[in-house]
Order: C-alpha cells, then sequence, then structure tokens
C-alpha cells in the first residue's frame, strides 16, 4: 500500500492548474501495482476545481469501480469531503451523459 500526501502540495488547493500537476503526479501509483491511499491530513481547503482536476478527471482513465478498488481516502475534513463528492459526481454524470448521447447517436 502506497500513501499520497496531499499536505506536500499544499494545505490549500484551489486551483485546476495544481489540481492537473498532483494528478500527473498520482497517477503512476494508481497505475501501479497495490492500493493507494490519499491521505488529506493537514491539509485545510480542497476546492471544487482542484477536486475535479485531480481527482474526478481520473474517470477519464479508469472506471468508479476501478478508482474504488485502487484508492481509499484518509484525513479529509467536511469541506473537503463535500467538494470531492460534488466533484465526482458532475463528472461521473457528465460521462454517463455523454455515453447515452453517442448510443442514441449510434441507432438514428
Amino acid at each position: 500500500m502506497t500513501t499520497f500526501r496531499f499536505i506536500t502540495v499544499g494545505e490549500n488547493l484551489g486551483t485546476r492548474k495544481l489540481g492537473e500537476e498532483t494528478r500527473n503526479k498520482l497517477l503512476p501509483l494508481l497505475l501501479g501495482e497495490g492500493q493507494v491511499v490519499l491521505d488529506f491530513e493537514g491539509v485545510n481547503v480542497v476546492s471544487n476545481s482542484f477536486a475535479d482536476e485531480c481527482l474526478a478527471k481520473l474517470l477519464l482513465i479508469m472506471t468508479l469501480e476501478e478508482l474504488k478498488k485502487k484508492t481509499t481516502f484518509r484525513g479529509l475534513n467536511d469541506f473537503a469531503r463535500k467538494n470531492i463528492s460534488v466533484a465526482f459526481k458532475r463528472r461521473y454524470l457528465a460521462l454517463n451523459s455523454e455515453k447515452r448521447n453517442e448510443f442514441a447517436s449510434e441507432e438514428q
């Protein structure tokens, strides 16, 4: 089991740019063997933009089920937990909406 400590990125995680940079550091760990602990201990703020760019965009690479098997969260405060949850829900719904639209186009 590998631990990715978000506090090494910063106490306040707010921008898409920082989210993309962090996702690029996190991705090799997720594509490797074993589970990855996403440790937010000491992190005060995780914005919706950061959460979407860093975490929810992982759904473009792997399924939600694969991501759940590969990760576990630790040390999230309520604010960060809510923003991460919202980011995943929005990205998941957007991806499923796109798939339904593609399917409908193929049927015509």
